[in-house]
């Protein structure tokens, strides 16, 4: 059903927008003298995390408000191993799955359970289902919530209390960030993907860079790249800073949405085509602030400390903490380097790994586990590697070109849908100590495990530490 602003008061147009602003602008209800904003919001989304939310609200007597424009799927709590409910051993995990499945049953909401072959991480699955449209507003209780912009959505995290807030109202109050333009151009080099993209965006500006910001993705390399790479892009723009990552739909993004189960059909789809093609920010439109990235001086890239801007290519080393003259980056970096028991001048190629792990919110569509099966294929791993599809639909395309048999023959695990070792809480964790390459887009001290030293990469960038036990340029590798 396409209903972009029901219930919605336009705001006044001016001369020139951004396209965040034309999506911002139209869904505002009211304005307070301080400037916050009363938003519509067309669609959230749910995971497992929040199932109280039902409860909670229904103590205190609230309904759900347009349960229509609620879509939940279980990921974060889902052990990979497990097909069912009633394979989750009894306990906590097993109770936030429970508890969203009967919200569901009791209330009416779509929900996409274990059983469900369109279940999955809840990023991934939004895109996959046609949930997530362009001009839309749409929002999650999980950071990574961006990841929806890469299609011209207006989306972003939001934390419990404000859960809460749209599930009984379908609004949310919230202050119109600045604009920051951040454009890549030129070609990408042969075997390199959107991963490395934007960690070197994160390292060129900076992890609090975009803080404030509502960051727009613009420039030729950004419409080079598949929908299912912009998702990458988009994903990890909350890394930066930023709530917003947004990139303007074009041809690629109406091409990929058409046909989608919750897209619009005929009539409305030719109305929703003809709102989505205004969209792009207005040639005129003014930014706050505009980064520029060369696309053809990137190179597969790597993480080296806890936070995605702390990250170098392939081919250098270790930065030394005594280059640095502001003395919080000097203590960051250090402190960085003790946890990670790493020393400075020490080339990335020589570090080894003990875990790799291809998954998570970031990294585990169709398009990514193709890239990471180019570089296993004919060899074998040599240290243990979980491969996670991000959705039911994923995993069955993946076993349906044969992908599923390249990881296996290769040594690699083979799994369920779920957010996996990214978020650590649901059986697939890293050991104290144990150093992994992941595709997944955090790398704080603990993200996949206590005392785990987490190194992000791309699905092709892990595949090869996977194949070498040590990080390597994939493209060496690649068939």
């Amino acid at each position: 059903m396409w209903e972009p602003i029901r219930k919605v008061v336009n705001a006044p147009r001016s001369h020139s927008k951004t396209l965040f602003e034309k999506i911002f602008d139209r869904h505002v209800i009211v304005t307070r003298e301080s400037g916050d904003a009363l938003l519509f919001i067309d669609r959230q989304l749910i995971h497992d995390l929040h199932y109280r939310s039902f409860e909670e609200l229904q103590a205190v007597g609230r309904a759900i408000r347009y349960p229509d424009q609620l879509f939940a799927t279980p990921d974060h709590s889902v052990p990979t191993t497990a097909k069912k409910l009633t394979d989750i051993a009894q306990g906590e995990m097993r109770d936030t799955v429970a508890g969203l499945q009967e919200a569901a049953e009791r209330i009416g909401f779509t929900h996409f359970d274990m059983t469900d072959p369109r279940h999955g991480i809840v990023h991934v699955v939004g895109p996959e289902q046609g949930i997530t449209l362009p001009g839309l507003t749409l929002v999650c209780g999980d950071s990574h919530t961006s990841t929806h912009g890469a299609l011209g959505c207006l989306s972003f995290g939001i934390g419990s209390t404000e859960v809460k807030h749209v599930l009984a109202t379908q609004t949310l109050w919230q202050r119109k960030p600045r604009s920051m333009r951040i454009t890549v151009d030129g070609t990408l080099g042969l075997g390199l993907s959107a991963k490395d993209i934007i960690l070197t965006i994160i390292r060129h500006i900076g992890a609090a860079g975009g803080t404030g910001y509502a960051i727009e993705y613009a420039g030729s390399a950004i419409r080079q790249l598949s929908i299912e790479g912009r998702m990458t892009i988009s994903n990890m723009t909350i890394e930066a800073g930023a709530r917003f990552g947004i990139i303007a739909p074009d041809d690629k993004t109406l091409e990929y949405v058409y046909g989608r189960p919750y897209a619009p059909t005929d009539e409305k789809w030719e109305e929703a085509m003809a709102y989505w093609r205004l969209l792009p920010s207005d040639d005129t439109a003014v930014f706050d602030k505009e980064i520029n990235i060369d696309a053809a001086a990137i190179e597969p890239t790597v993480t080296w400390g806890n936070s995605p801007q702390f990250c170098v290519g392939i081919s250098d080393v270790i930065p030394d903490p005594a280059s640095q003259a502001d003395l919080a980056t000097r203590a960051n970096m250090e402190s960085a380097l003790t946890y990670m028991d790493l020393l400075p001048g020490t080339p990335v190629n020589k570090i080894d790994i003990d875990r790799v792990f291809i998954g998570s919110c970031t990294n585990s569509r169709i398009e990514d586990l193709r890239q990471a099966a180019e570089v296993f294929k004919g060899r074998c791993v040599v240290v243990p590697t979980l491969v996670v599809p991000g959705s039911g639909l994923v995993k069955s395309e993946a076993e349906r070109e044969g992908l599923d048999r390249i990881f296996i023959d290769a040594g690699a695990q083979w799994r369920e849908p779920g957010c996996s070792m990214c978020v650590a809480i649901n059986g697939d964790v890293l050991s104290p100590g144990q150093r992994c390459a992941s595709t997944s887009n955090r790398n704080f001290q603990g993200r996949q495990g206590m005392g785990s030293r987490t190194h992000l990469v791309s699905p092709a960038m892990a595949a090869a530490a996977a194949v070498t036990g040590r990080f390597t340029d994939s493209r060496r590798l690649s068939s």
